[in-house]
């Protein structure tokens, strides 16, 4: 009948464990499947906000106008980012939910922006704000880029210093116009 012996215990813990691997090896699998929207997400994210972040902080020079017209640019950015990525899943052929992949879009650059206009809430001086805010930028880089070539075992530097020149050198290029906006129009 009933009784419960060692080797039962053993053999039910067994496959616990192996029901376990097998929801965890699940979970990743969705990760890495939906990394092209997360890559989507927080690369256009990171692009678009440094460079708009950069060109406001030159331009405006005021953090609390900087910070809300990033939080209001990001989540209408958010939002069609996440429209686009919905659109193009559904034109493609793939085992990919059009509605995850737009979620997981969406979420990444949202998140993204919450975290690289947060400087602007917390510093006086805008310029510290934006050397925060790219520091930021570059964690966020570094971090995503390491998750994504361990998990897919691909090279690491390279990736990781290209998503950085394009982040950073649209940030540059930002700041400038910022700059000459701000000369041309007298802000």
């Amino acid at each position: 009948g009933g009784s419960v012996t060692a080797d039962n215990i053993d053999q039910f813990i067994l496959e616990e464990h192996e029901h376990e691997t097998k929801l965890i090896a699940m979970i990743e699998e969705e990760r890495l499947e939906y990394a092209g929207s997360i890559v989507l997400g927080l690369n256009d994210a990171l692009v678009e906000l440094t460079g708009a972040l950069a060109g406001l902080t030159f331009a405006l020079q005021d953090g609390k106008v900087i910070s809300i017209i990033g939080l209001i640019t990001g989540i209408a950015a958010s939002m069609s980012m996440a429209a686009s990525e919905y659109l193009s899943s559904r034109e493609e052929n793939s085992a990919r939910h059009p509605i995850k992949a737009a979620f997981y879009t969406g979420f990444a650059y949202i998140i993204t922006v919450l975290i690289l206009v947060s400087p602007y809430f917390y510093f006086e001086n805008v310029f510290h704000s934006l050397a925060v805010m790219l520091v930021f930028s570059i964690v966020i880089i570094l971090s995503y880029t390491f998750y994504i070539t361990t998990a897919k075992k691909l090279p690491f530097k390279r990736r990781f210093l290209e998503m950085a020149a394009i982040s950073l050198s649209v940030a540059a290029i930002s700041f400038v116009i910022g700059g000459i906006l701000k000369a041309t129009f007298g802000v």
